[in-house]
């Protein structure tokens, strides 16, 4: 496994919070979403804060490495062009899939707007590896993957999360980006032991770390990052700087943000909680959720990297994971095999078809709502001028319009299928209606489509007539 750099204490660079970024002390790194930087455009923030030596790190959102389909090549080529433009060492993305259907399917393509979960299956598994090592195979630098959050689980799971997370690095010498918010949500939601999991790690594979807050509902955690770090997740932190130095540590927050002074707060308490641990591990004790216990021996660090795990040692410094071959015609039947899970669940959950065997429906209930929801802020970000529009009307029509129409492509395309939808409704006429109409018309073209069609027909040749 190639050896990475140490980053140190970083936050994750977002346009809401640039200024404050770049005042901040003691800043080691950033990380920006990969999705929302343009190379040929790069903001003048992340220009500055490389000028004065601090790594700034992509980390992708959409290439959906979890998927049952291969990686698509333009998405990797522009998380390529992204680490390039940015001269990173590395570049990050998801043990997750984001969209289901397609050809593998015969259905139509479904996109989530969100992580979900992999299940921990030998055919998931076997999907991923292939994946990933396409995915590095097209990067110029390395790559590491997340453990994400989950509110629902997979029936009929073969591995636990650190054994899946074990196999994967073993298989293709990936490095790992481990969220410790995430191992919290999953012991909440799921029932998982984070300690157990960082038990069946490979500490050394660990490219950096993310620390993020979230809330509590009705007994479900919540991954916000969008609230203060709580003490469980700096508990968690505490108990993987026992085994390992992090090589870097990164405080996310996507929205909601406090004063600057209380992010400063945050990473003071992050580094305070590793200086801890590691001073802990040192003298041979620590704690695990606030039991002392006899640390597993932390893995050493180099000036530039993790050292390789002993039992690696007849392995060359630079060289990744033996490959273990998955024949062809068994890793075609896995793709397909785990197409149709995950584009049962993705319908379910978007779609509003029967919840697939062996899922609990309360709980894809609950992840139902929160994808409708989280579709609902980030369209509103997006295309601000509709909750401007409508006013108090916005949430509450758009969650009823996102219980049957799924995404058929990105959040902005979202945002015009939710105009055209209430137009095509027969809103009364008013004021917001023919702003919402303008609005429409300046994005989408002469007008919305009609449902009869003789409207149709005519649109179409008139815009062939225009074209002529």
């Amino acid at each position: 496994m190639q050896q990475l750099r140490r980053l140190g204490t970083g936050i994750g660079w977002r346009p809401e919070i640039a200024d404050a970024v770049e005042r901040m002390p003691g800043i080691d790194w950033v990380e920006a979403v990969a999705e929302n930087v343009c190379p040929g455009h790069v903001p003048e923030s992340l220009l500055r804060l490389r000028e004065r030596g601090v790594t700034v790190v992509p980390h992708g959102v959409s290439l959906g490495l979890g998927g049952a389909d291969r990686p698509d090549a333009s998405r990797l080529t522009a998380l390529a062009e992204r680490a390039e433009a940015l001269g990173s060492p590395l570049v990050t993305e998801h043990i997750a899939f984001v969209r289901a259907g397609g050809p593998l399917t015969a259905s139509p393509l479904l996109e989530a707007g969100h992580l979900l979960p992999v299940p921990r299956t030998r055919d998931a598994l076997d999907v991923l590896c292939a994946n990933v090592r396409a995915a590095q195979a097209a990067l110029p630098v390395p790559l590491a993957v997340e453990n994400i959050a989950a509110l629902i689980s997979w029936p009929g799971e073969e591995m636990t999360e650190g054994q899946f997370l074990y196999d994967l690095a073993d298989r293709t010498g990936v490095h790992l980006l481990i969220d410790v918010a995430n191992l919290h949500t999953n012991h909440v939601n799921r029932g998982e032991d984070p300690s157990k999991a960082l038990d069946e790690l490979p500490v050394e594979a660990i490219a950096y770390v993310h620390v993020a807050g979230g809330f509590e509902r009705d007994g479900v955690w919540h991954d916000s990052h969008a609230h203060p770090v709580p003490e469980p997740v700096l508990g968690i932190l505490a108990d993987l700087a026992s085994r390992v130095a992090p090589p870097g540590v990164l405080l996310e927050r996507d929205e909601n943000f406090p004063e600057p002074a209380e992010l400063e707060r945050e990473l003071a308490a992050i580094r305070r909680t590793v200086t801890r641990a590691r001073a802990r591990a040192t003298v041979g004790a620590g704690t695990r959720g606030g039991v002392t216990y006899a640390p597993t021996p932390p893995k050493a660090i180099t000036g530039d990297g993790v050292v390789p795990d002993p039992g690696t040692a007849g392995r060359p410094e630079h060289a990744a994971a033996a490959p273990v071959e998955v024949p062809t015609g068994a890793e075609d039947a896995a793709r397909q095999r785990l197409a149709l899970a995950q584009a049962a669940l993705l319908s379910a959950l978007v779609a509003g078809t029967p919840a697939p065997e062996g899922f609990d429906r309360v709980r894809l209930g609950v992840q139902a709502r929160a994808l409708a929801a989280k579709r609902a802020d980030v369209v509103a970000k997006v295309a601000p001028e509709l909750p401007e529009i409508l006013a108090e009307v916005y949430r509450p029509a758009f969650l009823a319009y996102a219980q049957g129409h799924p995404m058929s492509g990105g959040y902005r395309r979202d945002a015009l299928d939710f105009a055209e939808h209430l137009l095509l409704a027969g809103l009364p006429e008013s004021a917001e209606t023919r702003l919402l109409r303008e609005w429409w018309l300046e994005r989408s073209g002469p007008a919305p489509l009609s449902r009869r069609p003789g409207a149709r027909l005519a649109r179409a040749t008139r815009r062939v007539l225009l074209g002529r």
